[in-house]
């Protein structure tokens, strides 16, 4: 039932809406009014910030509209050209994690959403202890430094590779496909890979999509892995180059060393959530429609 809307029936002539009804459809569209209030009004705000000078900002004159209209900070961000080989380097582990665990996840929901599986509870439940448990962060910081992987790509990649949450998604989600369907795929000669490429998959498109924005969002916000594990300024995320100058830009707020950061210094983080943003505003409208239908769809039913 989408909130809000009438039903597809023809109303019979005469008809009304009951009393209750419409108050149900004015609450229903204040509250909705008010949840996209408190969403959108935050994000107008650090853009204003980002484009504003930095006394409007410290004497909290920037509500959505930008004061002042200044340019400082981005200015000082974009010159770098380690801005854009960090830049880079989130496109590329966005992609590459991205795509590494949007195939894992869905060969190990397919698997655990066979309930003739032998051993299926054991599977889950190992899912499940490592959706509650770790092993700590100086155990997987020996782990990942013996296995090789430090300064490298898969030290980003590898260790978040699968989200629990996620898997049982589309575990809900592939359980809930008829049986009928991959049964005569099999009695057509198809066997289980090419049951799961050429039957289910192309049923999944929903789902995977709905997968794909949730491992791309939290992969590109990733920066305390990175922060972690590289010591190489080029091989940084633009997330942690952009905390890292947020930083220096406070420090220097005590110092007249450099005017120019001083004087940017109050917009460095509506900058960096601009930044860091924006590729994913961009991306998001081309999954949305998958988004609400595919977490339905891998909801847990009772």
């Amino acid at each position: 039932m989408i909130l809000g809307t009438k039903s597809d029936a023809p109303k019979t002539r005469g008809q009304v809406d009951s009393r209750g009804y419409r108050i149900f459809r004015v609450v229903n569209t204040i509250v909705l009014l008010g949840v996209v209030v408190v969403t959108l009004y935050p994000f107008l705000n650090i853009v204003a910030r980002s484009l504003s000078d930095e006394a409007y900002i410290l004497a909290g004159k920037v509500t959505v509209v930008p004061r002042g209209f200044d340019l400082t900070a981005y200015k000082l961000v974009m010159s770098d050209g380690m801005f854009w080989t960090n830049y880079r380097n989130t496109v590329v582990y966005t992609v590459v994690a991205t795509l590494i665990s949007i195939v894992l996840t869905t060969c190990y929901a397919y698997v655990l959403s066979k309930p003739q599986l032998k051993g299926r509870g054991v599977l889950v439940g190992i899912a499940l202890f490592t959706m509650f448990f770790s092993g700590g962060l100086i155990p997987n910081y020996v782990l990942v430094t013996s296995l090789g992987m430090k300064n490298t790509i898969w030290a980003v990649v590898v260790p978040n590779a699968i989200s629990v949450f996620n898997l049982l998604v589309m575990k809900a989600f592939f359980e809930s496909l008829p049986t009928e369907l991959e049964e005569a795929a099999a009695v057509d000669g198809l066997n289980t890979y090419g049951i799961l490429l050429r039957i289910v998959l192309p049923l999944s498109k929903a789902i995977i999509a709905t997968m794909v924005l949730f491992y791309a969002v939290s992969f590109w916000n990733s920066w305390f892995a990175a922060f972690l594990y590289m010591d190489k300024q080029d091989l940084l995320p633009v997330t942690v180059y952009l905390r890292n100058l947020i930083a220096g830009a406070t420090s220097a707020e005590s110092s007249a060393a450099d005017a120019d950061k001083v004087q940017a210094a109050a917009t460095f983080q509506a900058v960096t959530i601009v930044l860091t943003t924006l590729p994913i505003l961009a991306v998001y409208p081309f999954v949305q429609r998958y988004f609400v239908r595919g977490v339905m769809l891998g909801a847990v039913k009772g």
